[in-house]
Formats: structure tokens, sequence, C-alpha cells
């Protein structure tokens, strides 16, 4: 049997070229992998990844006016970065090559949270600190600051009472989030993972629609609600009025993570876990078991194609696009290279390498 290279990915022919047109790359978390991995067009025919380790990545947060800076969500730490053009145009291991390169510059430490979503705000980074059941803002003093819980939570508990998961910022403020229910035990949630969840108005605490099944990764995009309900595979639109739920379309497929550019949504598609009790609920409605990438038309919500992985690839968490890079790369706080770049407000500088006397 042939070894299959890692990260090994097959994808529909076109999606090269489209990237190329839609001039951006893709960032996907896998906390199953440990790895953030762009994904980006070489040409028009083909496609080049590069995948960075990370410990238990998640949530990846693009700051709304300042596309250059980034967050992301691990095991116990949030870190930041800040992409440099030219410190990746001069970037010592491949000068000439990237055209961004993302380089930490804070790290907050948060111990574990299971941090999901995660978001820059006007006055800061809020994070779905699931763990705690609450939304919460990252501190320079504390492990977190509490910013809102749902009415139905009792008392801040790291006991995963609801499962709450994605978030919604609007003019700068947590709006909108969503759960798997309305339980007020440790881990309630897994009792009624296909019927339970619901979506949250955070400034009225006000329940918009439930019965929703593994909602995540809610969007608000031209003032439309899109959601995935990843234990049905869809995509649903949901009128944040009457708090109607209208599908749009079946991935049959576990879909978690979605980000748009233009006309086009990118969504986020994982295997079910074969020995989890709680994905084995799921297997009725799940007919296509994959990993990968799919992408959707937004205006005619036709299907477009899809990025599907071969090996190391199982699950994905978030999806995030990079506009105006074609060939981006990002640097662990821990590599050898990242303490090398020096960055101030009008030049940058690569430690110059000499041989010790």
């Amino acid at each position: 049997m042939k070894n299959i290279t890692p990260f090994a990915c097959t994808f529909t022919p076109h999606i090269p070229e489209l990237l190329q047109q839609l001039n951006c790359s893709i960032g996907i978390s896998t906390y199953q992998a440990g790895k953030l991995v762009f994904i980006s067009p070489k040409d028009n025919e083909h496609l080049v990844q590069l995948p960075r380790t990370f410990h238990k990545p998640m949530g990846i947060a693009k700051h709304p006016s300042d596309q250059n800076k980034i967050a992301l969500a691990c095991k116990d730490e949030v870190i930041v970065f800040k992409n440099n053009a030219e410190l990746a145009q001069f970037y010592l291991k491949a000068p000439n090559k990237y055209d961004g390169l993302f380089l930490p510059t804070i790290t907050y430490k948060t111990n574990f949270l299971d941090i999901h979503d995660l978001e820059f705000g006007k006055d800061g980074i809020y994070g779905v600190n699931t763990l705690f059941s609450c939304i919460m803002k990252l501190s320079e003093d504390f492990n977190f600051e509490p910013y809102w819980k749902p009415s139905f939570i009792s008392n801040l508990s790291s006991e995963d009472r609801c499962h709450l998961n994605g978030m919604v910022m609007k003019d700068g403020q947590p709006k909108y989030a969503t759960c798997f229910n309305q339980g007020n035990q440790k881990q309630s949630w897994r009792s009624e993972i296909t019927t339970g969840g619901v979506l949250i108005d955070i400034e009225s605490d006000q329940i918009i629609t439930d019965g929703l099944a593994m909602p995540h990764s809610p969007r608000l995009i031209n003032d439309k609600m899109y959601c995935l309900l990843s234990a049905k595979g869809e995509l649903v639109e949901i009128d944040l009025k009457s708090g109607k739920v209208n599908t749009l379309l079946s991935l049959n497929a576990f879909v978690r993570g979605m980000d748009h550019i233009g006309d086009y949504l990118f969504i986020g598609m994982s295997k079910l876990r074969e020995n989890s009790s709680t994905f084995k609920q799921l297997i009725p409605n799940i007919k296509k078991n994959r990993a990968g990438i799919a992408i959707i038309h937004l205006p005619t919500m036709s299907f477009q194609g899809e990025i599907i992985y071969k090996s190391s690839v199982d699950e994905i968490y978030d999806v995030k696009l990079f506009p105006n890079l074609k060939r981006p790369n990002i640097l662990h706080p821990d590599s050898p290279e990242s303490k090398m770049a020096v960055s101030t407000p009008n030049a940058s500088y690569w430690q110059k390498i000499t041989n010790a006397e």
C-alpha cells in the first residue's frame, strides 16, 4: 500500500483559478491535526498548502478594519499576529516567496477555556468561553473577563453546560450567539444534540429560534443571518425577526467553519468521529463522511466545488479567507525565525546571521 503524502487533497479543477480571481487564500484551523493551514493558488491549475503547528487551534479572528491583524485561539492561549509584507519579501528561509508574513505580537494566557469562536471588537478581543458557558473578553490582568452569559445559565462554572460555541459581532460588540441547548447542568447538551440548539440575541437575552441541530458558525452577511446546522449537514438562513429557519443547501457532511468573499461562501466539512457516542447520533443525517472545504455561490446558492482531504485533516473548526494574499506565511511564537524579526512603525528588520568568533 502506497504511503499518502501528508495533507494530500483533491479539488474541483477550477478552484485554483477561482482563488486567483478572488485574489485570496483560505485559512483553516484543525485542532485534531494541531495545525493552522493556509491553502493558496499556485497558479490556475494547482494549489499549495502551508501547515503550521499550534496547540489545539480553534477560532480564527480577523480584525474588521485592519486585514493585516489576526488572532488565533489555542488550547491555553490566544495569539495575536500582524502581517508584515516587508519581512515576508526578505523571509530568511525563502526570499520573495511569500506575499505576507503573520508574525506573533501578543499572547494572552487564558489557560484551558475551550475557546471556540473568536472576534475583534471595538474595545478588545472577544471569545466564546465554552467551558464556562459565557462570552468573554481577553484581559491583561485575568485569564478572562466575563462579558455575557445566557439567561438560563445560573452562574459561571467550568461545566460546559450548553456548549456555547458561535458568536456574531455587530457595531464592534457581541450581538448574537449559538449554543446546543438551554441546559444549566454539566454537559446537559449531550442529551439533545440534534434538537436543542438555539440562536440568542445577546443584547436582549431573547431566544430568536430554537430546535436547531448543532448550530455552528453563525455569520451576518449582507444583513442576513446564515448558520450551519452540523448535525444535519445544512446551510440555513434565519429570519432575525420571526425566527423562521430556511434551509438553503444540504452538503451531507458535518459542517462547521464558514467565511465569505464577494459572492462566494466557503464552508468547512469534518469527518464524524467513529468512536464518539455523540457523533454516532448524526450518522443517519450525514451521507458523505469527508473533510475539506465546500464553495457555494451565494446569489444562486449553487455548489461550486470542493477541496477534500485524503490525509492529515479529519476535523476543521474555523475557516477564514485572506483577501489580497495569494501566498501568506505565519510563524509560531516559538519558532526561531519569529524571534529574529523586528518591526517598528517605520521599518522592519531581520537579524543578521554572523559567525561566532
